[in-house]
């Protein structure tokens, strides 16, 4: 049983300590596939040494994160073509807008955003999206892009069932992680409404734990928890949720 987790931070620094032994206890559980989104430059250097040092296991994403678009996003988006030009990446992400903590760079976090959509076609990649308080911002986006060459994931998925039905007629998978565990999430209600065929698994380690671990730091081998709960939702077995979502995460990143 392969298990794919399409959003781990691997990098992150509440891993220094442990890094190795937490990437073995997903290994051991099934997960071997683990792809990485950018933030901002300051991790570059830590993306490509994970990279170096699970080089089978591990799969780079670039792009610019919503929250780190300030002042100097114009320098940070020139590091993401530079790197986009000179290496592979599998996905043009984590991009798109988030509202939650700050509205004051709503313009530039759009501007950020079409920029890095236009440079993921040009390369022929999907995107990976971050939105947070933010959705009517991100399908305004996304519909002046929309074509045939538009296709990624909408990561951590926590809008309404509409919500979904339009993220899916954009040619986006839903990424879901331990929201869908949580007692009021919401998710649970509905999932079973969208085919299996256009979701994917993820964690967004270190954060959103999913329940039983939830307020502490995540890590992809608590994919299994998530996992076991879409095995409730939709009365499949774990093979074949993990068959089917590994799948679904080969079809949007080529791999």
């Amino acid at each position: 049983m392969i298990i794919t987790d399409t959003h781990t931070h691997l990098y992150s620094e509440q891993f220094d300590e442990d890094r190795n032994e937490m990437i073995q206890r997903a290994l051991d559980n099934g997960i071997s596939r683990f792809f990485i989104p950018a933030i901002n430059s300051s991790y570059t250097e830590a993306m490509l040494n994970l990279e170096k040092d699970f080089p089978t296991h591990v799969f780079l994403m670039m792009g610019l994160h919503p929250t780190s678009v300030k002042e100097n996003y114009l320098d940070e988006l020139s590091l993401v073509k530079e790197w986009i030009d000179k290496r592979k990446f599998y996905a043009v992400g984590e991009i798109g807008i988030d509202l939650y903590w700050d509205k004051t760079f709503l313009q530039q976090q759009q501007d950020a955003f079409k920029q890095q959509i236009e440079w993921a076609k040009e390369k022929n990649l999907p995107i990976v999206i971050h939105c947070r308080e933010a959705f009517n911002e991100i399908f305004e986006v996304l519909e002046g892009v929309k074509d045939d060459k538009l296709r990624g994931i909408f990561h951590c998925f926590t809008g309404t069932l509409d919500q979904a039905k339009r993220a899916i007629d954009f040619n986006m998978k839903l990424g879901i992680g331990g929201v869908v565990t949580f007692k009021n999430g919401g998710l649970d209600k509905f999932l079973n409404e969208i085919p299996l065929e256009h979701i994917v698994l993820e964690t967004d380690s270190p954060y959103l734990a999913p329940t039983p671990y939830r307020g502490k730091r995540n890590e992809s081998s608590y994919i299994i928890n998530v996992l076991d709960k879409l095995v409730d939702i939709y009365n499949l077995t774990p093979q074949e949720i993990a068959h089917i979502t590994t799948n679904n995460s080969k079809k949007v990143f080529g791999i």
